[in-house]
């Protein structure tokens, strides 16, 4: 409203009020909610980037870890294992982010007050071996098949200090582990390591996570022989109270038995 001066009685100023309409006032402060709205939804839908390393406790002293690479344009996780001893720990397989190597050691040393003096690469591929010459370097025991060895030296890749040749049992502080090589499948040279303590299988990126849908990576498979060594597997060891894939999760204890409907659903070359 806007006051309005006239002459009243007596010469006397006097005042009227005149409303005068402004075109719908409340449009700018409209606009701004509803910029601020669409912004918050825009950042709520946008891909967050994944942490660098996650360690997720599995059951007792058995400690899974999670890095990332980009695959195919977005980051693609790789699991891998530790376990504590009173001697120290044991690695199963590296990160294959080897920006998080010295942030696995240093995150493994203030969480439990031991170092990493082990470390077991389950083939040959780089989300396994990346990580053995920074390892070996900081004085850190590092362990393939023979296998796994020849054909990191074919295929220019890190190599492991120590060799075994068989399946072998591995003691570190109380605490057992063994190898296995179960045949050929996801590389001529996979391994899977068994902690009967807990009866955890770890199996690599020779078995899928129930997660995923493909095979992923076949380009060293044996797709034929896959299905027989994925069943020599589940007769050694038929109970295990958990099964970890070399990627994405492992909540689903028939990772196993997808890993075998994926390999009846795949062509053989």
């Amino acid at each position: 409203m806007t006051p309005v001066r006239r002459s009243g009685e007596n010469g006397q100023p006097s005042y009227i009020w005149i409303l005068v309409k402004r075109p719908f006032p409340f449009l700018p402060a409209l606009f701004f909610c509803l910029l601020a709205v669409l912004r918050t939804a825009a950042q709520s839908q946008a891909p967050s980037s994944p942490p660098k390393l996650v360690i997720s406790h599995l059951v007792g002293d058995l400690y899974v870890y999670t890095t990332w690479q980009p695959q195919g344009g977005s980051p693609y996780p790789a699991n891998s294992m530790y376990l504590v001893t009173d001697k120290g720990v044991a690695l199963i397989d590296g990160p294959w982010d080897s920006t998080q190597c010295q942030p696995l050691l240093d995150s493994i040393y203030r969480r439990h007050h031991q170092k990493v003096v082990l470390c077991i690469a389950t083939h040959f591929h780089e989300d396994r071996t990346r990580a053995l010459d920074f390892l070996r370097e900081r004085g850190v025991a590092t362990y393939s098949s023979a296998e796994t060895y020849a054909l990191c030296v074919k295929n220019h890749k890190p190599l492991a200090e120590h060799v075994f040749t068989r399946d072998t049992v591995f003691r570190l502080g109380n605490v057992r582990f063994s190898t296995f090589y179960p045949g050929e499948g996801h590389t001529r040279d996979n391994i899977v390591v068994w902690f009967p303590a807990n009866q955890v299988l770890y199996g690599g990126c020779f078995i899928k996570s129930t997660e995923v849908g493909g095979l992923g990576n076949v380009a060293d498979a044996n797709v034929a022989a896959w299905p027989r060594s994925v069943r020599r597997v589940m007769d050694k060891y038929p109970h295990p109270a958990f099964v970890i894939p070399g990627h994405q999760g492992w909540s689903d204890l028939r990772s196993l038995q997808h890993t075998l409907d994926l390999l009846r659903a795949a062509p053989v070359p």
